[in-house]
């Protein structure tokens, strides 16, 4: 990844980059937190994380995010910050394409390791 510290950054000309879904990329990094971009479609895993809140901004699309006490739309436009400890699960029933604002410490499934669980991000 380029040093973008003093570059603007493309979030649309990042996100054409991004192949496939649910695979967290970094764009940028500040104060011990990662910039990521993501597309999401599909249902992802029930988690949590016990040490990050995770801050989720939708660019382009709509997805719902399920809390154990309740669903909510996260539209266009809109962002939802799930604090550290809430049980969640993203889903997005059509590609929803998304910016990420979370620790660099952030597992991308949480407490919960799997084939979808990615250790290192890829950087664009």
């Amino acid at each position: 990844m380029e040093d973008t510290s003093t570059e603007r950054v493309n979030i649309a000309e990042k996100l054409k980059r991004i192949r496939g879904y649910w695979k967290p990329h970094v764009v940028g990094e500040l104060n011990g937190q990662y910039v990521k971009l993501t597309k999401l479609k599909g249902r992802f895993i029930w988690h949590y994380h016990k040490d990050e809140d995770e801050m989720f901004l939708v660019v382009k699309g709509r997805f719902l995010m399920e809390l154990r006490d309740r669903k909510l739309w996260i539209e266009e436009g809109e962002f939802i910050i799930v604090p550290r400890g809430i049980e969640h699960r993203p889903e997005a029933k059509e590609e929803a394409q998304i910016l990420l604002f979370e620790p660099v410490s952030t597992l991308n499934t949480g407490n919960v390791r799997n084939k979808q669980t990615l250790e290192s991000l890829d950087r664009i």
